[in-house]
């Protein structure tokens, strides 16, 4: 079986079962130092306790998953705190919420994640555009529930008047599925970029996970460790590169945590690689912060 995959606008034919000798990104050698990393992270900007991370991208993508992903490889086991639905085909996450992971009862790790509605091809359904952009800036209050129909504004419950520099976004991750990033619409795509857009305006860094790596690439569903040894899995990335300009070194490949019941080192390695790459933009942004 094989697949087209988009190269600077051009549509290249590509069997997804071909391996480079050598991965194009080492992770599973400095999973054990990635992970030192990110378990001792602590924001050198003293007025942080929390970094915070926004997922988001089109509905299904694996947001929640991720999340629950991070939260499995700190617990050394299987976690699901963020609510997932494989069968629905509109967002299952509604409300606003912020993922905390603790070391212990007393302590967090000194990073947080928040989840948001997914973007939808139609324009009313789905997260509306403007709300993930009230949400950078920290206007979008815990706990406040999308409204496809309605875009959050000023005076509305829900709306966070005057948040601090700990309620707005440190990172802005993109979330997609490595198996449809040649099949996204154009309308899916506005949205994502319009979204990037209006970070960069802010000066959040951005970066993108690519997601379901094993259901886009049949070597990696036969063993994870071949992630970034596809050359189908390197296209998708740098298709993907072209379509939101997002730099190569800021897209990774990661396989959730959704059939599996027991720790997995190689799904662990990816894992763990990027969100140590969000934690190092994330404190540069804070580090260049006029408090």
């Amino acid at each position: 079986m094989s697949y087209f995959t988009a190269m600077g606008g051009v549509w290249s034919f590509l069997a997804p079962s071909a391996l480079l000798e050598q991965p194009w990104r080492e992770v599973s050698e400095k999973y054990q130092s990635n992970l030192k990393f990110v378990k001792s992270y602590q924001p050198e900007n003293k007025q942080f306790k929390h970094l915070r991370i926004l997922l988001h991208g089109p509905v299904g993508a694996g947001k929640s998953s991720f999340i629950n992903s991070v939260d499995s490889v700190l617990k050394g086991r299987s976690a699901g705190r963020a609510l997932t639905n494989a069968n629905s085909g509109s967002s299952y996450t509604r409300k606003y919420r912020t993922f905390k992971f603790h070391k212990n009862p007393e302590a967090t790790y000194s990073f947080v994640f928040n989840d948001i509605m997914g973007f939808e091809k139609d324009s009313d359904r789905g997260v509306p555009v403007e709300d993930v952009k009230l949400a950078l800036r920290g206007h979008v209050k815990e706990g406040y529930k999308f409204d496809p129909d309605q875009e959050l504004k000023e005076g509305v419950d829900g709306y966070n008047s005057d948040p601090t520099l700990e309620e707005k976004v440190h990172v802005l991750v993109c979330v997609v599925r490595a198996d449809t990033v040649s099949g996204l619409s154009d309308e899916m795509v506005e949205k994502m970029r319009e979204v990037r857009v209006s970070a960069s305006e802010l000066g959040i860094p951005q970066l993108a996970i690519l997601t379901r790596v094993d259901e886009a690439c049949p070597e990696v569903k036969k063993d994870t460790s071949n992630i970034y040894k596809s050359k189908y899995l390197k296209e998708k990335v740098e298709g993907f590169h072209h379509l939101l300009g997002i730099p190569l070194n800021c897209i990774f490949l990661v396989k959730n945590y959704t059939e599996e019941i027991e720790p997995n080192d190689k799904m662990n390695a990816a894992i763990v690689c990027a969100l140590k790459h969000m934690l190092l933009y994330g404190e540069d942004f804070l580090n260049d912060l006029e408090t």
